[in-house]
């Protein structure tokens, strides 16, 4: 059985960081300093979020974490951020990245965003492919050099009117 609750648990915030720093080392060979850039984020969230406009979740299969997103300010009032967005992989195939990106995007409205953005990285696939489904542009491209690997970040942008 699948779900999707708020981000709110004992051990959910040290779980996105484990869960990204390790999937992402296994598929892809990003290092320590991809893990820094995680922790910082959930940190970020943890001790500045505002609880009107800022939410997280996290997915679970069978009451045990599979997922997370979050959703936090972007570069103004009237822009969101989709951060973080994850499956594990053996939870794959099962509908929770759409069902965790349809609730970020759902709670944006709700709170009256007007715009959402995200950066990602060329390798994932399956995360633009359900970014696309959903009606996100590609609005940017650049080469980096990143987590001891050469990347292509994107940036994504979807007007929530």
């Amino acid at each position: 059985m699948t779900s999707i609750r708020k981000l709110g648990e004992p051990g959910d915030l040290g779980w996105v960081v484990q869960a990204h720093a390790e999937i992402y080392a296994a598929e892809y060979g990003w290092g320590l300093s991809y893990e820094t850039l995680i922790a910082q984020i959930v940190t970020a969230y943890a001790s500045e979020h505002d609880d009107s406009r800022e939410a997280a979740w996290i997915a679970e299969v069978d009451g045990q974490r599979a997922g997370s997103i979050f959703c936090v300010h972007g570069p103004d009032e009237a822009t969101a951020q989709l951060r973080l967005l994850l499956v594990t992989p053996e939870a794959r195939g099962l509908g929770l990245g759409g069902e965790l990106v349809d609730t970020c995007l759902t709670f944006a409205r709700a709170v009256g965003y007007k715009r959402m953005v995200l950066w990602t990285n060329d390798p994932l696939v399956a995360a633009r492919h359900i970014y696309l489904a959903r009606g996100f542009r590609l609005t940017g491209s650049e080469p980096h050099d990143s987590w001891g690997t050469s990347l292509v970040g994107q940036t994504y942008e979807l007007d929530l009117g």
